[in-house]
This record gives structure tokens, C-alpha cells and sequence, in this order.
């Protein structure tokens, strides 16, 4: 096997990636893979028992799962060893949110106790900090949360209002405001609070404890799901907050909320896979008992399709997070290697790959909302009844859409960051761009088609690239500064990349199956692979025309829908025989199996 190659973020819209460069889920070692049979059998013995006494609220219920998932070490996987956890790696981290992630509430309240909680300490904390407060989040005695909402700073969240003034005697800031959404604010132990200090432009971090007092809540929000989630309104007036506890540097607030929000937005993506792997599995298994025209449903070509399309995107969207999560781990280890602090490493390869981790937030969580929506279809009337499964799986899983950043924001944010990096150079967009409208204008190509494994489907992956190319570069070109305000167009564009992210990455792990395990243990990725990527053909022809419309005129459109018919061309692939070999090892199995 080839030596691995070094990708950078976003690279993938320009280059192809090789199976070999990529980490697949099939690849976790016997460590990580106890690491999650540990988390699945805490959620099937201590969680999913007591799910209608966690969405209730009962007195203290979420702090005790807490407590004994700190014992189990489940809270400091990530955690490096000096503090009291695990060390592991950032895909180990990964496989920990993908595993609790069927718990419902329960995840969530791991999850922000674990990301935007902790990890804002570990990366920019500095040592005292780190010895005083990570031992004990890693155990769960102390629990966290992220105070950075307000009533009138949502994704806007640099406008912020809440101030920190230092007092008279120069020993503490006295922080004032008002934070709302907080996760796990009615039992936090430690805020992460965002505030102005004076006049600057940029918000100022630091580490509160409940103790420090001047710290009221409103009651207990009532939410559409996630119910047992611990969600307030936090007041602060007059909190004292010691000078030491600021953290990192004033007015570094703002950059450690959106690095923090880079790491959150991937882990929000892993957990959906867990989510949405329970949801398959309980829709499966309802297929196989509910009997109608004196056949079990699952009989029916309906319902194959559906539980296929669900399993379909789930394993797709699964390919493209644990690549990336590789890529940040292989990007930490080089700029480690290279001579750089591990915290700023950890940091800056997880900026790295923002752009990915925006991509993975948005798709995985549409992923998942389309998986329950289809699970509550499957259980027909029954699926709408709060005594059946499917009805909190629906719930629950409609906030992550907004969780992290909106979907739209990301969406946004996805082409802001690959048209800023291509204006510092540090990604050649307008070359491939360049080429791109000139092969328009030559003769195409009519060479023998490759007949290796992954050819065509290679071909029709890079293809997908140039219509992407070919509209992104187009649109820069037609629209210049102004396309900035252009959102339609920028979230027509982000849809063609994310699209083809996720069909590239499930491509690529069907094709190191295949060529590490063979071709019979390959034949259903494959499947998975071709009927994702021919759904993607579609998306992104469908966007790509919308966006052309939207600013292209005369000959010069004609012109570009000539090319995006010809970037968005294969041939015929039967995509309804490919669902049903899917749909028959599923109910074959009775769960979800790949």
C-alpha cells in the first residue's frame, strides 16, 4: 500500500483523493471498539430505561448518569492522561459522540458537558487553569456549560451584550447580562461565559463557577424534544470572576467560540450517526413484525425503499465524518512532528478542516431528520402515538439543525471559507476554475472509458468537482463583491460541495473495502455508493441550474448548461435492484448492519 498523503482542508473540491488517504469506520482498533461497546451498554442499561423519567426532569436524574458515565471514563476520553482521562484521538472522540448518540437527551447533556464545556479549558486554558478544572471535569464532579447565546445575539453571537468591568481593586471583573440556550444550565458546576469588556469590539472568555455567585435562572425551559435537557436563561449581575480566570487572551473570546463550534459541529455530525443507526434499527425491526395484507410490511417494495434510502444515508454521511476526523488527527500529528505546541496543534488542525466540519454538521443532521421522519412513515399511525419509539426519535432530532450554527449558516460559512483561503493562496480554486471553463470550449473527450474497479464512478466524481467549479468560478466572476449578498446562489453552490464530499467519501470507503477485503465483503458499499452517488448527480444538477439562472443570461448561460449537462452525465445504473439488496440484508439481519 502506497505511503499516505497529507490533504488540507477543502482541497477535496481540487483534488482527488486516493482510498489509501482516507480512514474508514471499519478501521477502529479493538481498543476503540470496547471503548464503544462501553458507552452502548451503559445507554442500553442506565439511559434508554429511564428515558420518560429524563424527559420529565426527575430531581437530580442527569447529574447521577453523569456521575457513573464519569466513572466509567466516558467523560475523559479526549482528556489527555497528566489530567486524568484517556489521551485518545480525536476519531476515538468521534466514535464516543457516534456511540452515545442514540441516548436522546442524555447525549446532549454528555455533549456539551464534554465539547463546548471542557474543551474550551483543555485548548486555551493555561496550566493552572487546566490543574484546576479538567481533572474534575474529566470525572464528571464538576459539570459544564457554554454561555454564549443571548437574546439578541444568536449567530450574530460577536454582538453580544454582556459586559465584564474590573473592579476598583483591580482583583476581579464583575460580568453582567443575560445568556439563553443554556445546555446543562440548571446542574452546571462551571460556566464558559462570553463578555465584552469596556468598549472593545471582540468578546473576552472566562471560566465561571456557580460558586462565585450573582447568578440567577429562570425556570427550566419547555422544549419541542430534548426534553431532559437541562436548557436556562442565565442572569448575571454583578458576578465576580477573579482576573486569573480570564481565559487566554481579552478579546480572544470570539475565535475560541468558533474554533470551539468547528469541533462541536463534527461531533454533532458523529452523534446523529448514532442517533440515526438506533432510529434504522427500531424502524427495521417494526417492518419485520407489523403484518398488513397478511405479509409483514417489509415485504412490500415501499417500505424497502425507504429503510434502504435510510441506511444509504446514513452510511454515506458516516464514510465522510470519520474521514475527516482522520484528517484532523493526521493534520495534529504533523504539526506536532513539525515542532508546534499540542494545544495550539489540536486547535489548528480542527481549523483546518472547518470547512469539512461545517459540511459534515449540515448533511448528518438532514441525514438524520430525514431518517426519522421516514421511521415514523414506517410505523404508520402508530409512529405519530408518544407510547411508540419513533415519536422522541422525531423530536429530538429536529434542534440539530439549529444546534452549532444553523444549517444555514453553515451552508454560508462552507463557501466563505473556501473563497477566503483561495484569496490568501492557500488554495488554487481559480486554476481548476480556469480549466474548467476552457475544456468547456474544446472538443469532449471520447477516449476508451477505463474499465478498471471505480473508474466510472471516479470519473463521474470529478466531474461533479467541475460543475462545482464551473458555477462557483462563474458566479465569482459575474457577481464579484456583490455575491457575498447572494445567499441563494452561496447555498446552491455549498450543496453541489457538500454533496460532492459525502458521495466522494462513501465511493472511497466502498473502494478500500474492496480492495482490502475483497469484492463480496465490498458488494453492498458498493451499492450504498452507486445509489448515493447517482442521487447526487441529480442534486447537483438541480442546484447548479438554480444557481445559473439566478445570474447567468444570453449565450454565456447556454453555454454553462451545456457543461452542466455534461458534468452531471453517466450511465444507467438500476438503482432500484442496488435499494433492494440493501433493504434485504437489513431486514435480513432485523437492524441496521453495515
Amino acid at each position: 500500500m502506497s505511503e499516505k498523503t497529507t490533504i488540507k482542508g477543502g482541497e477535496f473540491v481540487i483534488k482527488e483523493t486516493k482510498y489509501t488517504d482516507i480512514f474508514i469506520p471499519e478501521e477502529f482498533d479493538e481498543e476503540a471498539k470496547m471503548i464503544r461497546e462501553t458507552c452502548l451498554d451503559f445507554l442500553d442499561r442506565e439511559v434508554l430505561t429511564k428515558l420518560d423519567k429524563i424527559d420529565a426532569q426527575e430531581e437530580g436524574l442527569m447529574q447521577s448518569l453523569m456521575d457513573k458515565s464519569g466513572e466509567l471514563g466516558m467523560l475523559g476520553v479526549s482528556i489527555p492522561e497528566e489530567y486524568g482521562g484517556f489521551g485518545k484521538n480525536f476519531n476515538t472522540s468521534m466514535l464516543v459522540a457516534d456511540a452515545v448518540g442514540g441516548g436522546f437527551s442524555f447525549a446532549v447533556a454528555l455533549s456539551a458537558h464534554t465539547g463546548i464545556g471542557t474543551l474550551p479549558i483543555l485548548y486555551y486554558g493555561n496550566a493552572a487553569q487546566k490543574e484546576k478544572y479538567i481533572p474534575k471535569l474529566a470525572t464528571g464532579e464538576w459539570k459544564a456549560s457554554y454561555c454564549l447565546t443571548e437574546p439578541n445575539a444568536g449567530s450574530d453571537a460577536n454582538s453580544g451584550r454582556t459586559t465584564a468591568k474590573l473592579n476598583a481593586e483591580g482583583t476581579h471583573y464583575l460580568i453582567n447580562g443575560q445568556k439563553m440556550w443554556i445546555t446543562n444550565g440548571g446542574f452546571a458546576d462551571i460556566f464558559i461565559v462570553f463578555a465584552k469588556i469596556d468598549d472593545d469590539k471582540n468578546l473576552t472568555a472566562f471560566i465561571v463557577e456557580k460558586s462565585f455567585g450573582g447568578i440567577t435562572m429562570n425556570p427550566e425551559e419547555h422544549k419541542l424534544g430534548i426534553k431532559g435537557s437541562s436548557t436556562r436563561q442565565i442572569f448575571f449581575n454583578d458576578c465576580a470572576v477573579p482576573v486569573e480566570n480570564m481565559l487566554s487572551d481579552r478579546e480572544n473570546g470570539f475565535k475560541i467560540a468558533v474554533n470551539i463550534l468547528n469541533i462541536g459541529r463534527i461531533k454533532l455530525g458523529a452523534a446523529t450517526i448514532g442517533a440515526g443507526r438506533k432510529a434504522i434499527s427500531t424502524a427495521v425491526n417494526y417492518a419485520n413484525e407489523r403484518v398488513q395484507f397478511n405479509l409483514p410490511i417489509s415485504k412490500f417494495g415501499a417500505i424497502r425503499y425507504k429503510l434502504a434510502e435510510m441506511a444509504i444515508r446514513l452510511y454515506a454521511n458516516e464514510s465522510a465524518a470519520y474521514r475527516a476526523g482522520q484528517n484532523i488527527d493526521d493534520a495534529y500529528a504533523a504539526l506536532v512532528a513539525a515542532g508546534m505546541d499540542e494545544g495550539k496543534a489540536k486547535l489548528k488542525s480542527v481549523e483546518q478542516f472547518a470547512i469539512e466540519c461545517a459540511i459534515i454538521k449540515v448533511w448528518c443532521s438532514e441525514m438524520l431528520d430525514y431518517v426519522v421522519d421516514e421511521g415514523v412513515q414506517i410505523y404508520g399511525g402508530m409512529g405519530y402515538s408518544a407510547d411508540a419509539p419513533m415519536e422522541r426519535a422525531y423530536r429530538d432530532s429536529r434542534i440539530n439543525r439549529i444546534f452549532e450554527g444553523t444549517n444555514e449558516v453553515n451552508r454560508l460559512l462552507v463557501v466563505d471559507m473556501l473563497l477566503k483561503r483561495a484569496m490568501k493562496g492557500e488554495l488554487d480554486l481559480m486554476g481548476p476554475a480556469q480549466a474548467v471553463a476552457a475544456e468547456l470550449m474544446a472538443i469532449p473527450d471520447f477516449a476508451d472509458a477505463d474499465e478498471t474497479p471505480f473508474a466510472a464512478e471516479k470519473k463521474i466524481v470529478a466531474n461533479l468537482k467541475k460543475a462545482g467549479l464551473l458555477i462557483a468560478g462563474a458566479a465569482v466572476q459575474k457577481l464579484m463583491m456583490s455575491l457575498s449578498k447572494e445567499q441563494e446562489i452561496l447555498m446552491n453552490i455549498a450543496d453541489i460541495i457538500g454533496y460532492v464530499y459525502v458521495a466522494e467519501s462513501v465511493l472511497l470507503r466502498a473502494e478500500k473495502i474492496y480492495y482490502t477485503q475483497g469484492e463480496a465483503a465490498a458488494a453492498l458499499p458498493v451499492d450504498i455508493a452507486k445509489v448515493y452517488l447517482y442521487s447526487a448527480i441529480d442534486k447537483v444538477n438541480s442546484a447548479g441550474k438554480e444557481a445559473l439562472y439566478s445570474f447567468g443570461e444570453g449565450d454565456e448561460l447556454n453555454m454553462m448548461l451545456v457543461g452542466l449537462r455534461r458534468f452531471t452525465k453517466a450511465q444507467p445504473f438500476n438503482v432500484k435492484d442496488a435499494r433492494q439488496r440493501i433493504a434485504r440484508k437489513l431486514i435480513d439481519d432485523n437492524k441496521y448492519s453495515f
